[in-house]
């Protein structure tokens, strides 16, 4: 039925840019590769509850490197993990443990709240211990590449966006249920028998239940893409934790520079945070880019963006340049980003595009 709903998801992988850009993803919605996160499951960690947490680190670049050369071998040889023997604590298994000690003085995310979450403390996020889901159900409305997807929307977010048009969950004006990591993990094995194409985890966002979606994959049996759909603004502890977990990540570049950012968004240091965690997940992921063009940001963010994309990511990186910015949640305070998008600004943002030399976007 989803064939019929978008035609274009049945050819969104014959594109040879596309093909080019996001191999990896491609093999695994396929079947013809592991899901990252399932090779984790491979490599033999031997850890305890008495290992200091930089014992903890060192285990963990240890298995990375291993993982690495696993995922070399099985590039190289038979890419099934299935013959791979599975050991009684493995690298992801190593993962959840540090991230649960993170979130317990946290750290997930750059704006480092250092508050006790398993105890009850709140940061800026104000997002609790265990995981509350908003929504999950099949997305046909996602870009054709990822559709159709197993989007789980989680309730919290770590930016404080005035225009958000996701504003009743990223602020928690309505109320999440919380889901069990192993309840959590039949959905997903159930979307991805069902068709889905990746488990889409997004809210708000992803960023400060990290914690819980280690320990929700510990228990997914199936081998499905995993898309991290997120504002980038996570610590460098959460990057090295992503890496070998995600498969693609689904990033939301909001903007050209910091003016911006804490103008809008309210957060500090953002084109440092942001570039840092684009440039560190291009190592171990790929990408799809996002860019919601805003009503007279053109020249101050949305070229700064479509450059740096270009320059440090690859002209082929994938890109959708979006034109759905509508005024929502607190935008009536802000006069100047108070409206739709003009076409005539969209199609200068194209033209941007074009201008820095990206050769596969989505407009």
């Amino acid at each position: 039925m989803w064939r019929l709903l978008r035609p274009d998801t049945v050819t969104a992988f014959q594109d040879e840019r596309v093909k080019k850009a996001i191999p990896r993803y491609i093999d695994t919605v396929e079947d013809r590769r592991a899901a990252q996160f399932q090779v984790l499951k491979k490599i033999p960690v031997t850890f305890g509850a008495e290992d200091s947490h930089e014992e903890l680190w060192h285990l963990h670049a240890e298995g990375m490197r291993r993982f690495r050369e696993v995922i070399a071998e099985l590039d190289a040889r038979d890419p099934s993990v299935k013959r791979l023997r599975a050991p009684h604590t493995n690298l992801l298994d190593l993962k959840a443990e540090i991230a649960d000690r993170l979130v317990q003085s946290c750290v997930l995310c750059e704006r480092r709240c250092q508050v006790n979450r398993k105890e009850g403390e709140e940061g800026v996020c104000q997002a609790g211990y265990d995981m509350e889901v908003s929504s999950f159900f099949r997305h046909m409305g996602e870009e054709p590449q990822i559709s159709p997807s197993f989007t789980v929307f989680t309730v919290h977010c770590n930016f404080f966006c005035q225009h958000c048009q996701n504003w009743s969950i990223s602020r928690a004006f309505e109320e999440g249920e919380v889901v069990s990591p192993g309840t959590m993990a039949a959905l997903i094995d159930e979307a991805r028998r069902d068709g889905n194409r990746n488990a889409n985890l997004v809210g708000g966002d992803p960023g400060p239940w990290l914690h819980a979606w280690l320990k929700v994959f510990q228990s997914v049996k199936t081998s499905i893409p995993v898309v991290w759909n997120s504002n980038m603004y996570y610590s460098s502890e959460a990057a090295h934790l992503l890496e070998g977990f995600v498969d693609l990540f689904l990033s939301d570049y909001k903007y050209g520079n910091d003016k911006c950012a804490a103008r809008y968004s309210k957060v500090p240091k953002y084109v440092e945070v942001v570039s840092r965690n684009h440039l560190l997940g291009a190592r171990h992921a790929e990408f799809l880019v996002r860019v919601l063009v805003l009503p007279n940001h053109n020249s101050c963010c949305t070229r700064p963006i479509l450059r740096w994309i270009r320059e440090n990511l690859g002209a082929n990186t994938l890109v959708n340049i979006m034109d759905q910015y509508r005024p929502e949640y607190l935008a009536k305070n802000y006069p100047e980003v108070n409206r739709r998008l003009r076409a005539e600004e969209f199609s200068e943002a194209v033209e941007m595009a074009r201008e820095v030399g990206l050769g596969n976007f989505i407009a």
